[in-house]
C-alpha cells in the first residue's frame, strides 16, 4: 500500500515539475508589459496548466500522469503538436525515486526518521526540478535552489534537536565549507568559467544534507566519475579534449542521492580505498 502511495505521489509531483520548470523558464523569458500581463498566466499557484505550444487550458483527462501522454500518443489535444518525451520520463523517474528511496531509507521508521524522510522527497522533487532545468538550460535557478536551502537548513536543525546530537548540526556545517567552499574557490579562480554560481549555491544544500566532510568528498568524487563518464564518449565521437560546457548540477545531485541512501558502505570503501584507513 505504501508503494502504491508512493508511486501515485511521484507521478503526480513528476507532473508538477514538469509545469514548474516550464513556467519559470517562461517566466524568466519575460519583461516589462508582456511580463505583467503573463504574471498571472504563468503563476506556479494561480495559473492554469496549458499547452506550452497553443496555450489551451488543460482539462482532467489530459493531466493524468503518463496515461494522458499514452493515450493521446505524445501529442496536444488540442494543436496536435507533439508534446515532448521529457513529461512522462520526469514523471516516471520522480516515482521511482520515491520508491528507490523508501526501499533503500537507511534510517529507522522513528517519528524523526519519518520527519526526515518527508523532507527527503521535497528534496527529490526539488532536484528532480533542477536537474531538469539545468540539463537544458545550464542555469540553477534561485527560485528552486533557495527554497531547498531553507528546507535542508530546518533539517539538520531538527534532527540536531531531536536527536540531542549537536553534533550533528556541526557536522552539517562542515559539509557545507567543504563543498559550497570548494565550489566558491573554484568560481573565483576561474571567473565562472569552469564552475556556475548555481553551483555554489547547491553546494550549502549537498552539504546540509550529507553532513560531514568524508560525505562531502564521496560527493564530489561520484559526481566526478559521472560526469566523466557522460563526456568521454562525445570526446571520442569528436576526438576533441574536454572543452564542451556540461552541466554538473545534474550529476551532484545523483551523487548526493548515493551518499544519503548508501553513505555509510560508501564512506567505508572510500576510506579503505583512497584514504588508506
Amino acid at each position: 500500500m505504501i508503494i502504491l502511495v508512493l508511486v501515485l505521489l511521484g507521478l503526480c509531483l513528476g507532473s508538477f515539475v514538469n509545469a514548474l520548470v516550464w513556467r519559470l523558464h517562461e517566466q524568466d523569458k519575460l519583461t516589462g508589459k508582456k511580463a505583467k500581463r503573463a504574471a498571472k498566466e504563468l503563476s506556479i499557484s494561480q495559473g492554469r496548466s496549458m499547452c506550452p505550444d497553443c496555450r489551451h487550458q488543460l482539462g482532467f483527462w489530459d493531466l493524468l500522469p503518463v496515461a494522458s501522454w499514452l493515450g493521446l500518443r505524445g501529442k496536444c489535444r488540442y494543436c496536435h503538436h507533439s508534446i515532448s518525451w521529457q513529461y512522462p520520463l520526469v514523471e516516471v523517474l520522480t516515482a521511482a525515486m520515491f520508491v528507490f528511496s523508501y526501499a533503500f531509507w537507511p534510517h529507522s521508521w522513528t517519528t524523526l526518521g519519518v520527519f526526515q524522510f518527508a523532507v527527503w522527497l521535497v528534496i527529490v522533487v526539488g532536484f528532480m526540478a533542477l536537474t531538469v532545468y539545468d540539463a537544458r538550460w545550464q542555469i540553477l535557478p534561485d527560485r528552486i535552489v533557495y527554497p531547498l536551502m531553507v528546507v535542508a537548513a530546518i533539517n539538520a536543525l531538527v534532527v540536531s534537536v531531536l536527536s540531542e546530537d549537536p553534533m550533528h548540526l556541526v557536522y552539517a556545517l562542515v559539509g557545507v565549507a567543504c563543498l559550497a567552499g570548494l565550489f566558491y574557490a573554484i568560481f573565483q579562480v576561474s571567473g565562472g568559467k569552469w564552475i556556475g554560481g548555481g553551483d555554489v549555491k547547491l553546494g550549502v544544500v549537498i552539504g546540509l544534507l550529507v553532513t560531514g566532510p568524508v560525505n562531502a568528498i564521496l560527493v564530489l568524487f561520484v559526481a566526478s566519475v559521472l560526469g566523466l563518464l557522460v563526456a568521454l564518449p562525445d570526446v571520442f565521437r569528436k576526438k576533441s579534449g574536454l572543452s564542451k560546457r556540461i552541466a554538473f548540477g545534474p550529476f551532484l545531485m545523483v551523487a548526493t542521492v548515493f551518499v544519503v541512501l548508501f553513505g555509510a558502505d560508501l564512506a567505508d570503501w572510500y576510506t579503505r580505498q583512497f584514504l588508506l584507513l
